[in-house]
């Protein structure tokens, strides 16, 4: 149950443009500030602030304090509720996929 949860908390997280777009940012730096993230991205410092708890809630990022700056940083932990889902359906697939090429060699003599 706690899996499920994690999951869905991740999938939610993840589901909105403009927190994902964040997250990709985070993903890409070694490490980046609140302000370095409000630069060009068009959105206030306010909503990135508030994406950024969402994101850290969810276990996506974590921060670290120096001075009045804040950075974050992916923590790919995170990520994996939603990687043992997807392993879960590469094992259905493959299994499918495999079906179907025996299906299409007896067709196909």
């Amino acid at each position: 149950m706690l899996q499920t949860e994690a999951l869905d908390t991740v999938m939610r997280t993840l589901a909105d443009p403009t927190r994902r777009a964040v997250f990709e940012r985070i993903a890409h730096a070694h490490e980046i500030s609140v302000a370095e993230l409000t630069e060009g991205s068009g959105v206030s410092q306010s909503a990135i602030s508030q994406h950024l708890g969402t994101l850290k809630r969810a276990g996506l990022v974590v921060d670290r304090a120096q001075g009045r700056n804040v950075f974050y940083r992916a923590d790919p932990k995170g990520l994996a509720p939603l990687a043992d889902w997807m392993g879960h359906y590469g094992v259905f697939w493959r299994k499918r996929f495999a079906n179907l090429r025996t299906l299409l060699k007896e067709i196909d003599p």
